[in-house]
């Protein structure tokens, strides 16, 4: 089995992300176009968090409509990038969400995302990042 880790003990960079979370709160999906090839995706932003703490995850196209607000998922090989100085969990192309019956309870009060952190890459010339899922 995978070594879960906290949601606190998260960093930019973070790879290998295996994590028990609760949904706190699913945001509306939008349209975004990549500057890459202008595909254009959808996204949403989701809330989850665990005892430890909490950040924004971002749902990409199909995987919105398998996230539900108030449920418990397991993630496996997500990862953490910057957006615009915030952290973000991601599943990219190789993660995987799965749901789960156990009961976790997240902590609303140490939200990852809120803290201000600067990027070591360039926006204009990171790649996809996981758009496209």
């Amino acid at each position: 089995m995978e070594e879960l880790m906290k949601i606190a003990d998260l960093g930019p960079g973070s790879r290998n992300v295996n994590a028990k979370v609760h949904v706190i709160e699913k945001g509306e999906p939008r349209e975004v176009v990549s500057r890459r090839d202008g595909s254009t995706y959808q996204l949403a932003e989701v809330l989850v968090g665990d005892p430890s703490g909490c950040i924004l995850m971002s749902a990409w196209n199909e995987d919105i409509n398998l996230i539900e607000e108030g449920a418990n998922y397991k993630i496996i090989n997500g990862y953490v990038n910057v957006f615009k100085n915030s952290m973000r969990l991601t599943l990219g192309r190789k993660g995987q969400l799965e749901r789960i019956d156990e009961e976790i309870q997240a902590n609303k009060e140490v939200n990852l995302s809120v803290k201000e952190v600067k990027s070591r890459f360039n926006p204009r010339t990171y790649g996809s990042g996981g758009y496209g899922r």
